[in-house]
């Protein structure tokens, strides 16, 4: 059975996180294909597997098409009941938990909502702190940068902010960001206030024509949003990262995951992933 549109769930007994990323991951594979996907959290008992099995299969029933589900289901008992929806079952678990227990020499034990559990309250606690600077460093709000751990330098509208927002919620990273202001583009130089940082500074730039998009949303028409402006500006911070050799990198075509992976790998930071 074929369909213009194949309608995919990711389904969880937890928030559905993990699944859904990877779930997102494996449908960029298939390019050829248009997905409508939906996230179905906490499918924790009975009650909740048949409402999920009922929803998933009138979605097929509607688009005329197989479901596909990808699921972290770890309760035997759901996970059979969602078959019941007649979808494609994919378990992101399965083809590393065998392994796992034949290595481990013991068997996994099924918890449900462990992927996301608050188990350990100090790294808990780290992330809330790093969320709360980020929060306070946005855009140059704060200019004391001693506790940082690193400092995304960039235009307005570079991708700054949600940068720093997920390198504090997925690791605990103090993300702070600095705005260049046109006074700090009239130089080819660090501003003062950066200078005794440098070794915590990234550079992020964007190509001018999506800048110009992506400022033309938030103020239409403006002369912020000018495209001559934003190539004046990506042009001059541009100058300046390569001046100043700050490791940079273009946000254009590149997703907030890999611009945190990419930055944490260039400073050097380790952090594990929550």
């Amino acid at each position: 059975m074929s369909s213009a549109v194949r309608p995919v769930f990711y389904v969880s007994d937890g928030t559905g996180i993990t699944v859904e990323t990877i779930g997102h991951s494996l449908l960029t594979q298939f390019a050829g294909y248009s997905f409508i996907t939906d996230r179905i959290p906490f499918v924790d008992d009975v009650d909740k597997a048949l409402s999920a099995a009922d929803r998933i299969r009138d979605t097929g029933l509607r688009h005329d098409a197989r479901p596909i589900v990808i699921h972290s289901i770890v309760e035997p008992e759901i996970a059979s009941i969602l078959t019941q929806s007649g979808a494609l079952m994919l378990d992101v678990f399965a083809p590393f938990i065998s392994p796992m227990e034949t290595e481990l020499g013991t068997q996994r034990q099924s918890r449900v909502g462990q992927a996301h559990g608050m188990v350990n309250f100090e790294a808990y606690h780290r992330r809330i702190n790093a969320m709360n600077f980020a929060l306070t460093h946005d855009d140059g709000i704060a200019v004391n940068y001693d506790e940082a751990d690193l400092i995304l330098v960039a235009v307005s509208r570079a991708g700054k902010t949600p940068t720093c927002v997920y390198l504090a919620l997925h690791y605990g990273v103090r993300a702070a960001n600095y705005p260049l202001t046109d006074e700090d583009l009239d130089s080819d130089r660090l501003p003062p206030r950066l200078k005794p940082y440098r070794k915590k500074l990234f550079g992020l730039t964007i190509d001018p024509e999506r800048l110009c998009q992506i400022r033309q949303e938030r103020r239409p028409n403006s002369r912020y949003a000018m495209l001559e402006t934003c190539r004046r500006e990506v042009a001059a911070a541009e100058t300046m990262f390569q001046m100043e050799r700050l490791p940079t990198l273009s946000t254009t075509h590149t997703s907030i995951e890999e611009i945190a992976s990419k930055v944490m790998s260039t400073l050097g930071l380790q952090r594990e992933m929550y």
